[in-house]
């Protein structure tokens, strides 16, 4: 449970989402409500991610799994830095 809350809040640092609820806090004038939304909005993509994850790794190995996610980050990577995203 550590290393999964370590990983997610330091991948969600910075990153358009916090970005896009930084601006909603700033232009509205209930940021009590925009934190509820981005919280609960958070845990529900995230209870996705878990659900597709579990359903994934039970029907897929997991080696196949791990070689498609690594080459995914290394294709994401390289468009990124070639600016074609």
């Amino acid at each position: 449970m550590v290393s999964t809350f370590v990983a997610v809040f330091f991948a969600e640092l910075g990153d358009k989402t916090q970005l896009s609820t930084m601006m909603l806090a700033s232009s509205k004038k209930a940021p009590v409500s925009v934190f509820v939304g981005s919280a609960v909005a958070l845990v529900l993509s995230s209870l996705i991610g878990v659900l597709v994850g579990d359903t994934l790794y039970r029907v897929v190995p997991a080696h196949i799994i791990r070689t498609v996610a690594g080459a995914g980050f290394l294709v994401i990577g390289a468009l990124i830095l070639f600016g074609k995203i």
